[in-house]
C-alpha cells in the first residue's frame, strides 16, 4: 500500500470515516512530508500550521459528534496564491503584493470551508499567473518532483508539484490559457479546466477575465470528481457564473459506453516531439481497442490561437493590473516624492519583467490607434476558433490532443526567449479562448523520467464525459500510481 501521503483523497476519506486515522494525524503526516521534501520541491509560498491543525481538530470534533460535512471533511487541500483566503497572504507571487493579507474568502474557498477541508497552505506560481514554468515567481522557483533539473510547468507549478510530490492529495489552481493543464502534464497528475462559468471566479485575482477559471489538481480521477463536486455551481457574486445543472461526477464515471473521439490534425504537426506523439498514438490505439470510434477532424483556425490569445490576454491583463498603483493598496515606493512618483516607482519596483512586458503589450493593443487592428480583430478570430469546436462537436463527443508539445524543459531553457515560452501554451489556449472544458490526463513517461499527458476537450458543461473517458484509461494504466523519488 502507498504511504499515507500518496493515498487518494477518497481512500483517506474512507479511513477518516472508519476512525482509522484522525484529521489531526493526517494533517500532521502531510506537514511532516512537506518538511521532508519541500527543500527540494519548493511548491509552497506560505504554510499556516496552527490554522491547519485547528481546522483539522474542528473536523475531528464534527466527526465525533456525527456531524461531518461530507467526504472532503478533514482532507488537506492547497490553494494557488491568487485565490483569496481570509487572513492569509495573497501575493500572486509578486513583490507588489508582498505583505497583502486577504480580507475575505473567494467563493471556492468558502465552499471548501463549508465542506470541512483543511486548507494547508498557499502554493507558488508564476507572477500574476504570467508564465509557463513558475520561473517568474518573485520569491523562488518550484522544481519538478520527477526531475529537479526541470520546471514543473506554469503558471500553477506549485499546485501540480505539491500534488505530484505527495505534499497534498488535492490542490486548487487557476487556468487562463493552460495553467492547470500544462503543469499537470509536466508533473504526471490530472488537471481540469472547467467550462467557463461552472466555478465561481469571485475572489480569484483577475488576469484575463474572459478566460480565467479556477480548476482542481489531483492524482486520481475520483479525487478530481470529489473536488469538482464541491466547487461547481452558480454564484450571484460572479456575473460570469452560469446556472448549469450540476451532475454527480462520481456517478458519471459509471458510464462506460464508448463514445466518438475526434483527433484534430492541427495538433499533431510540426513541433510535436516524437515521444509525445508515440505516447498519444498509444492512447488513441487503446481507446480504439476499447470500442471507441476514432474520427479525424479539423479545427482550421487553431493556427491563430497563440497570437489571438496573447493579444486578448495582455489587453485584459493590462487593464486588470492597473489597480496596483501604490495608492489604495499594494507596494508603495519609499523613494516617491509626489503622486506621479508613487504610480511610476511603485509599479517599477513591484512588478517583475514578464508582467511589465505583458502590460506594455496589452496597453499598446488597447490604445486608440490600435484597438480595432489588434484587440477587436483578435476577438473576431476568437469567435471563429469557438465555431470550429462547435462544428466538431456535431460529429464527436470529445476531442483528444496533446497537452503540451514536449515534456518539461530545463530551467533557463526558454526564460530568455518569451516567444518560445508562449508556444508552450499552443495545445491549451484554444479551449481557453472558446470556453470549453479540458482535462489533462497522464499517459506515460519520456526521456529523463519526465511525465507525458494528453488532453481531452469536451462541449460546454460536459465535464462528466471527460472524466468518464479519462477514467477508462486510468483503470488500465498505472501511470498515476508511480511516484517520484525525493
Amino acid at each position: 500500500m502507498d504511504s499515507l501521503f500518496y493515498q487518494s483523497a477518497n481512500a483517506l476519506s474512507e479511513q477518516l470515516a472508519l476512525g482509522k486515522i484522525s484529521s489531526v494525524e493526517l494533517t500532521q503526516e502531510f506537514l511532516r512530508r512537506i518538511d521532508a521534501v519541500e527543500p527540494k520541491v519548493q511548491a509552497f509560498l506560505s504554510i499556516d500550521r496552527e490554522k491547519s491543525l485547528a481546522e483539522a481538530k474542528a473536523s475531528d470534533q464534527r466527526r465525533a459528534q456525527k456531524a461531518t460535512l461530507g467526504p472532503l471533511d478533514g482532507i488537506p487541500v492547497g490553494i494557488k496564491d491568487l485565490i483569496a483566503e481570509k487572513g492569509q497572504p495573497l501575493t500572486c507571487a509578486s513583490k507588489i503584493l508582498e505583505h497583502y493579507i486577504s480580507p475575505y474568502d473567494a467563493t471556492a474557498v468558502e465552499k471548501l470551508h463549508a465542506a470541512g477541508a483543511v486548507l494547508l497552505g498557499r502554493l507558488n506560481m508564476d507572477e500574476f499567473a504570467m508564465g509557463s514554468s513558475t520561473e517568474s515567481s518573485a520569491y523562488h522557483k518550484t522544481y519538478n518532483p520527477w526531475n529537479l533539473a526541470h520546471v514543473p510547468g506554469g503558471s500553477g507549478g506549485g499546485s501540480a508539484a505539491a500534488v505530484a510530490a505527495g505534499e497534498l492529495p488535492l490542490a486548487l489552481g487557476s487556468d487562463t490559457g493552460g495553467s492547470v493543464r500544462q503543469p499537470a502534464a509536466y508533473c504526471g497528475i490530472y488537471g481540469l479546466k472547467p467550462t467557463y462559468g461552472l466555478i465561481s471566479r469571485y475572489g480569484l485575482s483577475a488576469l484575463t477575465s474572459s478566460t480565467d477559471q479556477i480548476g482542481p489538481n489531483a492524482r486520481e480521477i475520483r479525487d478530481l470528481c470529489l473536488l469538482l463536486q464541491v466547487l461547481a455551481g452558480h454564484d450571484d457574486r460572479d456575473s460570469t457564473s452560469y446556472p448549469a445543472d450540476i451532475p454527480n461526477y462520481l456517478q458519471s464515471l459509471e458510464n462506460t459506453q464508448p463514445c466518438l473521439i475526434g483527433i484534430p490534425k492541427e495538433y499533431f504537426g510540426e513541433g510535436l516531439s516524437a515521444e509525445i506523439r508515440e505516447s498519444i498514438e498509444a492512447a488513441i490505439a487503446f481507446y480504439r481497442q476499447k470500442g471507441y470510434t476514432i474520427v479525424d477532424i479539423t479545427l482550421p483556425h487553431t493556427r491563430y490561437a497563440i497570437p489571438v490569445y496573447y493579444v486578448v490576454m495582455t489587453a485584459e491583463a493590462s487593464s486588470n493590473l492597473a489597480r496596483f498603483d501604490g495608492i489604495r493598496y499594494s507596494h508603495r515606493s519609499a523613494e516617491a516624492t509626489n503622486a506621479i512618483d508613487i504610480y511610476l516607482k511603485s509599479r517599477e519596483e513591484g512588478f517583475g519583467p514578464e508582467v511589465k512586458r505583458r502590460i506594455l503589450l496589452g496597453t499598446f493593443a488597447l490604445s486608440s490607434d490600435h484597438r480595432d487592428a489588434y484587440y477587436m480583430r483578435a476577438q473576431r478570430v476568437r469567435t471563429l476558433i469557438q465555431r470550429d469546436f462547435l462544428q466538431a462537436f456535431q460529429d464527436v463527443d470529445v476531442i483528444l490532443t496533446p497537452t503540451a508539445p514536449s515534456t518539461a524543459f530545463k530551467f533557463g531553457a526558454k526564460s530568455s526567449d518569451p516567444l518560445q515560452m508562449y508556444l508552450e501554451d499552443i495545445c491549451t489556449v484554444s479551449a481557453s479562448l472558446a470556453g470549453f472544458p479540458a482535462l489533462a490526463v497522464p499517459c506515460g513517461f519520456g526521456e529523463n523520467n519526465l511525465p507525458i499527458g494528453f488532453q481531452l476537450i469536451g462541449n460546454f458543461f460536459q465535464e462528466s464525459a471527460l472524466l468518464a473517458t479519462a477514467h477508462i484509461f486510468e483503470r488500465e494504466h498505472a501511470y498515476v500510481r508511480n511516484h517520484p523519488e525525493l
